[in-house]
């Protein structure tokens, strides 16, 4: 393993573990991105090594990882596999969550970590729905909890469930009948009338099967209700979010390493020598390196201040959200030099980086979304003057 001077000692394993199981993960998501297969096989062996307890407290007996490790154990996953790397972290980035703005009743964190580190069970927020579209714009759920004595009735539609084939609590908001508050319930995969609809058939990530999650009357007890969700004016800056940028990056190290590898063999007719030795081509890879090295810088700089200086952490919402958009369109550039320098060989479906540009470009639409991002720091600046 080439040396990484952003890696540090706790990380030394779970990057040389990554670093093993690259070239396996790499050939299954060619398999899994053709058929939109969830990677089984991935998930079974990031459960055996404890990759699911990265980020439980040690207290439960997890690994507790800071920000700054999470975000390198992501970007390497996504260069080995996009698509493994951003369903793993939307599980990792739930628990890191609760951990930091504790919004849960501590015996329900407990009991669920304790899960995940004694039995390896995955969880995710169910929060996007056909209507109502992405919570990061305001919309309120239309899935609706009903109270019945003491238990909830619970109906509705979600969309974008990713890990959706191998979840085992599914962390659902709902707007609560009676008080109009938004409630979020964990419910277990096995409780009655929740089913899954295989919707999943997209350009991009097609091995997440991020498909519909259908609520009918399903029932759950009033310890289900594991919090309610605040208002927008009341939201904090989560550190967690940067696990979609971190994986986008691994993506876009990807591209950029099968286009050197092969500039270094590919030697035309025209040419005596490999393509490597034309400026051109040296000159497209450097923009993809120091484009690398702009959006890692930025990244790990920002996680840092996360870690080490939590009285900081209201304030770096303008940080997080630029860190997203500069990583995530950083990122889709790399891809787009990659095709460059290859040329139409890069189109072939038989070839890594036509996969790799599809991925790439779902980072686009998660969140936070650019508009919103350009809409929030601009508005701040007319705010900061008056």
């Amino acid at each position: 393993m080439n040396v990484d001077i952003f890696v540090n000692g706790k990380l030394e394993k779970w990057i040389r573990q990554i670093e093993e199981w690259k070239d396996i993960f790499e050939a299954r998501a060619i398999e899994n991105d053709r058929d939109a297969t969830f990677p089984f096989q991935n998930f079974n062996d990031l459960k055996n090594h404890g990759f699911f307890q990265l980020t439980v407290p040690k207290k439960y007996g997890g690994e507790e990882v800071s920000l700054y490790e999470f975000l390198l154990i992501q970007e390497y996953l996504g260069e080995a596999d996009g698509a493994t790397a951003l369903s793993l972290g939307w599980h990792n980035g739930i628990v890191m969550k609760i951990r930091e703005d504790q919004s849960w009743n501590e015996n329900a964190y407990e009991s669920i970590c304790l899960e995940i580190v004694k039995q390896g069970v995955l969880m995710n927020s169910c929060a996007t729905e056909p209507a109502s579209g992405s919570p990061a714009r305001g919309g309120k759920p239309q899935t609706v909890a009903t109270k019945v004595g003491s238990d909830y009735i619970i109906n509705g539609h979600k969309t974008f469930t990713s890990l959706a084939p191998i979840l085992d609590y599914f962390i659902v908001t709902a707007t609560i009948e009676d008080s109009g508050e938004v409630g979020e319930f964990l419910i277990p995969r096995e409780k009655e009338g929740l089913s899954i609809k295989p919707t999943w058939d997209t350009l991009s990530m097609r091995a997440t099967r991020s498909d519909d999650l259908l609520l009918e009357n399903v029932r759950v007890s009033s310890e289900a209700l594991v919090s309610i969700r605040k208002n927008s004016k009341e939201k904090k800056p989560q550190g967690w979010l940067l696990h979609i940028p971190a994986c986008y990056l691994g993506i876009a190290k990807a591209a950029r390493n099968v286009a050197v590898d092969f500039a270094k063999e590919y030697t035309p007719g025209s040419l005596r020598h490999p393509i490597s030795e034309i400026p051109e081509v040296r000159r497209k890879v450097a923009l993809m390196d120091i484009e690398i090295k702009k959006a890692r810088h930025m990244m790990y700089h920002v996680a840092k201040l996360w870690d080490e200086k939590p009285e900081l952490r209201s304030q770096l919402g303008d940080e997080l959200a630029s860190v997203k958009h500069v990583v995530t369109n950083s990122a889709v550039e790399i891809v787009d030099i990659a095709m460059r320098l290859v040329g139409g060989q890069s189109l072939h479906r038989s070839f890594p980086l036509e996969r790799l540009y599809r991925d790439v470009r779902a980072g686009l639409h998660n969140p936070p979304a650019d508009d919103l991002t350009y809409m929030m720091i601009g508005n701040r600046a007319f705010e900061e003057n008056n």
